[in-house]
């Protein structure tokens, strides 16, 4: 029932907005028709020409991904259990977390050139503080009560974290890393938009060039589409991984 309300939504939208588009409500230069973009997302589709696209940018958004988010997990556990690197690096880390993230992308660009590379290093950024962070308080929340009867009997460190750490850090670094696919995503997309010759960023920047405002949302409407698909093999990966956990019961 749910996912047929959901489908209910998405249907009375994209109704309400192809009936104003038809009446002259909405201006079709800046908000084509529904219909018109998906006409021309299955010409991308149909003809070939998005594939080629999507894949670049699936290949530096999973690279931003794995990379970032294995760094964020590393940092997270380390800076957790280790009180003075904590205090030591605290600083810094907020410092370059408040960076804004699009100053950082014409740097990459210049020491990594227009590959993917570049696309890589601007979603690391990303991916990792967000990933980190939610580690870092995953791992510190896990309730100390639990942590010293473990050592009472006789767990070593590595079986705490194999035993206590990780499982009970396991819900947050999930809602570190659903938030942090789109964003893999984002820079991918956004380092393509910057400059690149290849990816949907760089096919969204092509139609938008030449005032192709259908291209524009098709580009759009694909990669909304490719996220949901991707957290949907999240969801399924986090319900095998916390399958030890109660069924919430609300």
């Amino acid at each position: 029932m749910m996912r047929l309300a959901q489908l209910g939504m998405v249907v009375v939208v994209l109704g309400v907005w192809e009936l104003l588009v038809r009446l002259g409500v909405i201006d079709e230069f800046f908000f084509p028709a529904p219909s018109n973009i998906l006409q021309t997302i299955w010409v991308w589709v149909s003809t070939g020409y998005v594939f080629p696209h999507l894949w670049v940018t699936l290949i530096e958004a999973f690279l931003s991904f794995i990379v970032g988010g294995a760094a964020g997990l590393a940092f997270g556990f380390v800076l957790a259990r280790v009180g003075i690197l904590e205090r030591l690096f605290a600083p810094f880390l907020q410092m370059f977390n408040a960076l804004p993230r699009v100053v950082l992308a014409p740097i990459f660009l210049l020491w990594f050139g227009l590959g993917i590379w570049s696309k890589v290093a601007f979603g690391f950024t990303l991916v990792f503080f967000i990933v980190f962070f939610n580690t870092l308080e995953g791992v510190k929340s896990v309730d100390r009560v639990l942590v010293n009867n473990a050592r009472m009997l006789g767990a070593s460190e590595r079986q705490l974290l194999r035993h206590v750490f990780i499982p009970s850090a396991l819900t947050w670094i999930f809602s570190s890393l659903h938030i942090s696919v789109g964003f893999a995503i984002t820079g991918a997309v956004v380092g393509e938009y910057l400059g690149a010759s290849s990816g949907v960023g760089y096919a969204i920047a092509q139609a938008q060039g030449v005032f192709d405002t259908e291209g524009v949302f098709a580009g759009m409407f694909i990669l909304m589409f490719v996220v949901l698909l991707v957290d949907l093999g999240v969801n399924r990966i986090e319900r095998y991984l916390l399958r030890w956990r109660p069924a919430s019961t609300s």
